[in-house]
C-alpha cells in the first residue's frame, strides 16, 4: 500500500477531508495511462496544474484544477482570475520546486501558500480522482471536500468544454 506525501496527508488531517486513498503504479500516473489502467473516465479526473505568470518579476502563481476531458483557460479566465496579462503552464522544475510534488501526482491538498481556482465542472462531479502528491497514490474523494482547503475559488468556465 503506498503512502501519501506527508504535506499532503497533514493537509487532509488539518482540513478534515473525506477520501480514499488508491494506489497507483507509478508508471501510469499520467492521467491517461492511469483511466485506461485503472477504469476511471476523464470526466472523474481533477487535475492539479501550476500556472505561472509572464513578464512580472518574482512571477505570481495560481494552482488550477480542471477536469482532463475540458481545457484549462489560461489565457483568458486564469489570468483574469490571477489579475494579470499574460500566464503559462509552470514547468516541472518550478512545480516541483512551490509544491514539493512530481508531475503526475500533483494534487491542491497541501499547497497553502497560493490561490487555488477549481472549474465549476469538477465540482459537478459526485467523486473524482486526483493526486496523492507523489507518483504511487491518487485520492478518490467528493470534490464538495475540496472546498474545506483555504484559498479556494470555484471558477465558472475556468476551463472550457471540447465541442
Amino acid at each position: 500500500m503506498s503512502t501519501l506525501l506527508p504535506v499532503v496527508q497533514q493537509a487532509l488531517d488539518q482540513y478534515q477531508l473525506k477520501y480514499e486513498v488508491r494506489d497507483c503504479d507509478p508508471n501510469l500516473a499520467d492521467t491517461a495511462a492511469f483511466n485506461e489502467a485503472y477504469g476511471f473516465t476523464p470526466e472523474q479526473g481533477a487535475n492539479t496544474i501550476l500556472v505561472a505568470s509572464r513578464k512580472i518579476e518574482p512571477p505570481q502563481f495560481a494552482v488550477c484544477v480542471v477536469s482532463p476531458s475540458t481545457r484549462l483557460d489560461v489565457n483568458k479566465a486564469v489570468c483574469k482570475a490571477m489579475g494579470i496579462k499574460r500566464a503559462s503552464f509552470a514547468n516541472a522544475e518550478q512545480t516541483q520546486q512551490l509544491t514539493g510534488m512530481e508531475i503526475g501526482g500533483v494534487v491542491c491538498v497541501g499547497i497553502n501558500n497560493l490561490p487555488i481556482l477549481i472549474d465549476s465542472f469538477v465540482m459537478q462531479q459526485p467523486m473524482v480522482i486526483m493526486g496523492g502528491g507523489n507518483r504511487t497514490s491518487k485520492l478518490w474523494l467528493n470534490p464538495q471536500e475540496l472546498l474545506k482547503l483555504p484559498n479556494v475559488q470555484v471558477i465558472e468556465g475556468l476551463a472550457t468544454r471540447p465541442e
